[in-house]
């Protein structure tokens, strides 16, 4: 397999080399650094209910959805990414989401431990110290025919600009999301007490990935993806792309439209991350439904699938709805439930 140590790389193809990939039929390991920061949401969020669309664009700050679940998070050339494309046929992609997640995790945590941090793999998708502090984040989709696990190494984190790209309710929630985040969150330089250079990143990464993958061959991208680069960026950095996939609605919010029409939203926080779900009701049965969150749900149509589905379902039939669609669907939903899903929607 192909190995692309490409260094620092501009913002945008950091995130659009992997997406170019599976659509070139192409498999390798990627890593890279962005050269400049911006906010990276998750293929299921809501942009304006996550981050603070306003704040970014005066500070300059772009924003991405990429086609990976997950949280918003704030990237910048602090933090080395791997990001594996696999075909689906490749023996090494077989069993389900959760074997994916646990197989290609075990070499960042050995890279993690050579670098002198005591690091252990977290189901579903984290990678934790031993005092419970994650230490990188992790996201794995399909695109097109593959299977792709993006991620990374901290070797240190900005929490202060990361807290304010957020959209929080005041500057009281706020503090507390940085003292949170501060105390859950981790750096190499906070656990070891300096960053490594990198080549000694990318050296140990390679050469643990390499006992998971087999041999890694050093290349250079071809030509060929910078043009399938070029072309995701005319459909990837539009604003319908940033916006379409969201729903515009306030949290916890109930509106009686008339007797027996009512609109609410809920937030409900599965294992596997948050969902928001917006739905209108006319005597308990849906018109229109809505679902969103940092969760991750395969295939990624899937989800707007599911909406379609549960129109014209009666409240209390969703349960069942969802467990039928599901099994209908081959969905996967790591550390997200039909039952989560039915009491987002107040159905459970």
């Amino acid at each position: 397999m192909n190995l692309y140590n490409l260094g620092r790389v501009p913002w945008l193809d950091s995130q659009l080399i992997y997406h170019a990939l599976p659509r070139l039929g192409m498999e390798g390991l990627i890593l890279l650094a962005p050269a400049e920061p911006y906010v990276c949401i998750g293929y299921h969020q809501d942009a304006e209910q996550e981050v603070d669309m306003a704040y970014c664009r005066e500070a300059g700050i772009p924003i991405f959805r990429r086609e990976v679940g997950g949280g918003a998070v704030y990237l910048d050339g602090q933090q080395l990414f791997y990001q594996l494309v696999l075909h689906k046929d490749n023996p090494l992609a077989s069993g389900d989401k959760a074997d994916f997640y646990r197989r290609f995790l075990a070499p960042v945590v050995q890279t993690y431990r050579e670098l002198g941090v005591e690091a252990r793999y977290k189901p579903v998708n984290d990678i934790i110290t031993v005092e419970g502090r994650k230490i990188s984040g992790n996201g794995a989709a399909e695109i097109v025919d593959h299977l792709v696990l993006v991620g990374n190494l901290i070797a240190d984190f900005d929490y202060e600009t990361m807290t304010r790209v957020l959209r929080v309710p005041d500057a009281k929630f706020r503090d507390k999301v940085f003292k949170s985040l501060h105390e859950n969150l981790t750096t190499l330089r906070r656990e070891s007490g300096q960053v490594p250079d990198w080549e000694t990143m990318t050296a140990a990464l390679a050469s643990s990935f390499a006992v998971a993958l087999g041999p890694l061959t050093p290349a250079a991208l071809p030509e060929a993806v910078y043009d399938m680069v070029a072309e995701l960026a005319q459909t990837h950095t539009t604003e319908d792309w940033l916006l379409k996939p969201g729903r515009r609605f306030q949290n916890g919010r109930l509106v009686k439209i008339a007797e027996g029409v009512e609109v609410v939203q809920r937030v409900h926080k599965a294992p596997g991350g948050l969902i928001r779900a917006t739905v209108e009701t006319q005597q308990g049965q849906i018109v229109t439904v809505g679902l969103s969150g940092d969760f991750f749900f395969y295939p990624a149509d899937g989800l707007a699938k599911l909406e379609r589905y549960l129109v014209g379902a009666h409240l209390s039939e969703v349960p069942g709805a969802v467990e039928a669609f599901y099994r209908s669907h081959d969905i996967e939903s790591p550390g997200v439930t039909p039952r989560d899903l039915a009491a987002s929607l107040g159905a459970a």
